[in-house]
């Protein structure tokens, strides 16, 4: 899509990306309303936190996670027509529903920590990077995973959009045995190992708390 092409189809009022996200996640869920989550203030207008906002949709076993504001959320003609948006992701999380009543503000908190590193750091994640979360991801939890690997999506993988691909990088949490051993030969190799390890029986790599 060139400059005129984009100025045809959009204008100023669009949120250009935001929709190919909602578009994409709505194909999934098709006809569900999630919740979603927004910060008080707008980190352009001054906030702390860097995303525009985090939904979480419903699966039969889990919950979903995804952001908005790695990628061009909204209309930009400089943005156009580029290879990659932005950074060139947004982060998912699929997390497993436990019988405790939906706790989505400590996930929320996860995914905004790690967008102020990427916004302050100017560093970005691929699939089969890894990082520790420096403790437990859940805080007051009591749970072994303590570090996350990065993974495509498994259901949603990249989207082209008109500010360039997207892809939708899923969170994964890993026990800090895991993570020991990972650090033992630390390359995306080793990584994806690891998640082959995971995936026969979590096809869909749900970050399960309680998982040892």
């Amino acid at each position: 899509m060139n400059i005129e092409q984009y100025k045809q189809q959009f204008s100023e009022d669009d949120a250009v990306g935001w929709d190919c996200i909602d578009e994409a996640m709505g194909k999934l869920y098709p006809g569900q309303e999630p919740k979603h989550y927004a910060p008080g203030l707008y980190y352009a207008l001054g906030g702390d936190n860097p995303l525009d906002g985090i939904s979480v949709y419903e699966s039969k076993d889990h919950l979903h996670f995804v952001t908005y504001g790695f990628s061009e959320l909204y209309y930009d003609e400089e943005a156009a027509g580029g290879d990659h948006s932005k950074y060139g992701f947004e982060l998912t999380f699929r997390l497993k529903k436990t019988g405790e009543a939906d706790n989505h503000s400590w996930a929320c908190n996860l995914l905004q920590n790690i967008a102020k590193y990427v916004f302050s750091s100017g560093r970005w994640f691929e699939a089969f990077h890894f990082m520790p979360a420096n403790g437990p991801i859940r805080l007051e939890y009591n749970t072994d995973i303590t570090a996350l690997a990065f993974v495509s999506d498994p259901e949603l993988g990249t989207i082209a959009t008109p500010h360039g691909e997207v892809t939708f990088l899923q969170m994964v949490g890993i026990t800090t045995k895991e993570y020991e051993a990972l650090m033992q030969h630390p390359t995306t190799e080793e990584c994806e190992k690891l998640i082959q390890q995971l995936k026969p029986n979590n096809e869909l790599l749900i970050t399960d708390l309680d998982r040892k």
